[in-house]
């Protein structure tokens, strides 16, 4: 037992490490899958474990994948640009209304599609707004980390918008729609705290008044890469290709809303994601006349190889003993009652988080959550407080999600250098307070409505 102890641990401390590390690059994928590999060799995860595994994920693999699509069909409409266009002109010259309406974009995105898709849309639209009213580095610098943070924290409020918190619900046995009643008012206050604690720390970085726009985001991109569309869109009217993008994050909104009905009538949600992903593609297809492969092409299937792997080197850990020993640490925690229950086990899945990453901080958590044979209630709130550690928690550190160190490589590919002191001065008074404040209201919450 010890030996697997020592394999497994080793094996899932150097996958971290080259993750975090990510030398020359290299997607997130190869580690984790290697490390699983290793784990697979050792035999500590055995075959029936593989099958629980695909029951697991597979489900919520498919969803996040089919919502990515989606996000990758908004960018091939002229979604970037339409979005950075309107947001310059909602602004109306002033920085601090930038401000809330990026932390506004950047929630609403998470919650249409999920905490990843949120970071791949939202990031370039911001770079590619604040490129074009020519802000220099340090004035861009609190509108792209105010508007990363709330991003990826906004996939607390409804267990869709994060892999790892789809995962994590199948292993609870808890449906989306019960995760949103429990969840989605706290933690939508949080962020509103959260958003609103940002605010008082940037302002003084942020220009008052903002610099004429350099050049028409919208017509740039319209006018130079929309042609396919000029038959059956008039791309020179403003008016019309506003009335279409909104068609389609309506239709988006719909799409979101089924898979809670689907979940309400315990009908695979997957189901539903793949469904409306086809119905975009064929949408677009229809619209720009282009084959949707090229759309496939573009879609980060890593994540599912990422997810499985991870999860191969979590059950790993489970199997060498890791979840026995964190349950006679924490039960005794537990036993103390729901409210410092749920503090200690949140605070413990953030710290996790941030040194390991949430995904498998989260996994390891709920896996021990549910080898204390808690009451339903008790372990559905134990584990949303898990969850505020994990998607709010966690962005202590730049690494603490995979989210993050996807907005961390947009912007080397942009060549914009944002310094960990830069992150740090932010992050270390906004994320321990809006993790308190936010369990805070969980608890309350809970007690009042389902107490």
């Amino acid at each position: 037992m010890n030996y697997d102890i020592i394999i497994t641990s080793f094996v899932f401390l150097m996958t971290m490490s080259i993750i975090f590390w990510r030398p020359k690059g290299i997607n997130e994928a190869w580690p984790a899958s290697i490390g699983a590999l290793i784990i697979l060799l050792t035999g500590v995860v055995s075959r029936g474990d593989i099958e629980d595994i695909i029951s697991k994920i597979g489900g919520a693999s498919i969803t996040i994948i089919a919502t990515i699509v989606m996000a990758v069909i908004l960018e091939s409409f002229g979604f970037f640009h339409w979005a950075a266009a309107r947001l310059a002109g909602l602004a109306k010259g002033s920085g601090y209304r930038l401000y809330w309406y990026i932390q506004l974009l950047c929630f609403l995105m998470t919650l249409l599609f999920n905490n990843d898709g949120s970071i791949l849309i939202t990031t370039p639209i911001l770079i590619l707004l604040l490129k074009n009213l020519r802000l220099k580095p340090h004035q861009q610098i609190p509108y792209l980390l105010s508007g990363a943070l709330i991003a990826t924290a906004s996939s607390a409020p409804i267990g869709v918008s994060n892999i790892v918190n789809l995962i994590a619900l199948k292993i609870v046995h808890m449906t989306l729609y019960m995760h949103t009643a429990m969840m989605f008012i706290p933690a939508t206050l949080g962020l509103i705290f959260m958003s609103w604690l940002m605010y008082v720390l940037l302002k003084k970085s942020l220009p008052p008044k903002l610099p004429e726009a350099k050049y028409d985001i919208e017509n740039l991109f319209f006018t130079s890469n929309f042609h396919p569309l000029k038959g059956s869109i008039d791309v020179n009217t403003s008016k019309k290709r506003t009335k279409f993008m909104l068609k389609i994050l309506l239709f988006v909104f719909i799409m979101r809303c089924l898979l809670f009905v689907a979940s309400f009538l315990s009908i695979p949600i997957e189901i539903v994601a793949v469904f409306g992903s086809s119905i975009l593609l064929i949408w677009r297809w229809y619209y720009l006349r282009t084959n949707p492969v090229d759309i496939l092409k573009k879609t980060p299937w890593h994540i599912l190889i990422f997810a499985f792997s991870m999860y191969v080197i979590i059950y790993g850990l489970h199997n060498a003993g890791l979840t026995e020993f964190l349950v006679n640490v924490c039960e005794p925690i537990v036993n103390q009652g729901l409210f410092y229950a749920s503090f200690i086990m949140g605070g413990l899945v953030s710290i996790l988080s941030n040194l390991f990453n949430n995904h498998p901080a989260l996994m390891i958590g709920t896996i021990t959550l549910t080898e204390m044979g808690l009451d339903p209630i008790t372990l559905k709130t134990i584990y949303l407080a898990n969850i505020i550690g994990s998607d709010i928690g966690s962005l202590l550190l730049p690494i603490g999600t995979l989210a993050s160190l996807i907005w961390i490589h947009i912007l080397r590919q942009n060549k914009i250098k944002i310094k960990w002191r830069d992150y740090l001065n932010v992050s270390l008074i906004v994320i321990p307070l809006s993790t308190i404040v936010t369990l805070f209201l969980l608890f309350y919450w809970v007690q009042m409505m389902f107490g």
